[in-house]
């Protein structure tokens, strides 16, 4: 008797996925619970399980897009398939074989390195590890993520003349002025992202204002004080933190910059829920921090940390990627001067964040070297008006100038 799986409802707003990795293949004997499949919705990466034990037979293929509920495999009851009978005479043969493969564990070991998962594939691929050096430890042999850090710290690497010779007898050189290409199908998350974009171009009112914010004040503070912050609260003190709680109080005075049109009504929000984007393997993800107008410093890195690391490993939940009422884009990261963030639907602004470069500045009448910073607010201007988000803008750079304010609440 077989048992059909199927696409599970992963969310409200979700309709399809896509199938993009069978784990396990087809004719592998599964356990109750064992990860086989890995779908990708258009917010999320999420784990198909066995809904229980017995031999997988595979009907959806890499690549597919799938609606909910629609059959993804099926589960034959019974385990693997049973060895076929070995004659009297082949028995002498098997023994030996099976001797010699137990006197040489290292070599079966190298052996069963398997397939390795998304994150551990990545991991390895940076630090230019070959998987068929690394031993899994996940069922079957499967490497995973904590196998490839382990790699990374003291497991086996080729060296760069290796790598270089593996990749010319790979794939054989190509001519100079060779013009080649290659395609490659949108994931979800790209199409959902490409049409949210051009959506909010075309529907909004979007204006861009600049400004620039010297941080040295910052700097000085964190300089003074990070270290005994990370002792005292376990995380590192960072620009983000800063740049959250002065948005935070830039909201509580330019409630318009905080809202969003629903209809023919304007929603305002007494509380603040910052969306911080985040780069993540398979595209940008902007996962929220809830009710950061209440959260510490420390409380904000905290949630920072956690939110950026289930990013990166694709572990965001749909619940934490949902709501927020106003964005926050770090582009300096990327070495980005100064840009003009898209509005992240159906919020009504979001601040970009950009590089810190020392340039000459006056103060008090004497031009001087100071870390400065370009910072850019794109609002709709359907709601948000002139002096609110020229002011918005402005009240963020005087937190961030005065960092003190931050603490005082003035």
């Amino acid at each position: 008797m077989s048992l059909e799986i199927k696409v599970p409802p992963v969310g409200e707003s979700i309709t399809e996925v896509t199938l993009s990795q069978w784990i396990k293949k087809d004719g592998d004997a599964v356990e109750m619970d064992e990860v086989i499949a890995e779908l990708e919705s258009d917010k999320a990466t999420f784990e198909l399980t066995a809904e229980k034990a017995g031999v997988l037979k595979t009907i959806a293929k890499e690549g597919d897009t799938l609606a909910i509920g629609a059959v993804v495999c099926s589960i034959e009851e019974g385990g693997a398939a049973a060895p076929a009978p070995v004659q009297k005479e082949e028995t002498a043969a098997v023994a030996q074989k099976q001797e010699a493969s137990a006197s040489a564990p290292e070599k079966s070991a190298s052996y069963a390195s398997g397939t390795p998962s998304p994150s551990a594939a990545k991991i390895l691929a940076e630090k230019g590890v070959d998987p068929a050096s690394v031993n899994g430890s996940g069922v079957g042999g499967r490497l995973t993520k904590e196998d490839a850090l382990k790699a990374e710290k003291g497991g086996s690497q080729k060296s760069p003349e290796a790598r270089q010779a593996d990749a010319s007898s790979a794939s054989p050189q190509q001519p100079a002025g060779a013009r080649a290409e290659r395609r490659e199908k949108m994931s979800s998350l790209r199409k959902t992202v490409a049409k949210r974009l051009v959506t909010v171009k075309n529907e909004t009112a979007m204006l861009t204002t600049f400004n620039e914010v010297d941080m040295k004040p910052v700097m000085d503070l964190r300089g003074k004080y990070k270290d005994k912050f990370k002792e005292k609260h376990g995380v590192g003190l960072g620009f983000m933190s800063f740049f959250t709680k002065a948005v935070c109080e830039a909201l509580k005075e330019f409630p318009a910059v905080n809202a969003r049109i629903d209809g023919e009504e304007i929603v305002y929000n007494d509380f603040a829920d910052i969306s911080i984007a985040v780069s993540a393997p398979k595209g940008l993800v902007v996962p929220v921090i809830r009710n950061a107008e209440s959260k510490s410093l420390a409380d904000i890195e905290r949630a920072v940390v956690e939110l950026a690391t289930k990013a990166r490993d694709n572990k965001l939940s749909i619940e934490e990627m949902t709501g927020g009422t106003f964005t926050i884009t770090n582009g300096g990261v990327f070495g980005s001067m100064m840009s003009t963030p898209i509005i992240n639907a159906p919020q009504s602004a979001i601040l970009g964040m950009h590089n810190i470069v020392e340039r000459p500045v006056a103060v008090n009448g004497e031009v001087v070297i100071r870390p400065i910073m370009y910072v850019a607010l794109s609002y709709d201007h359907r709601i948000i008006d002139g002096r609110e988000s020229v002011g918005f803008l402005v009240r963020v750079k005087q937190l961030l100038e005065d960092p003190a304010r931050l603490l005082l609440g003035v």
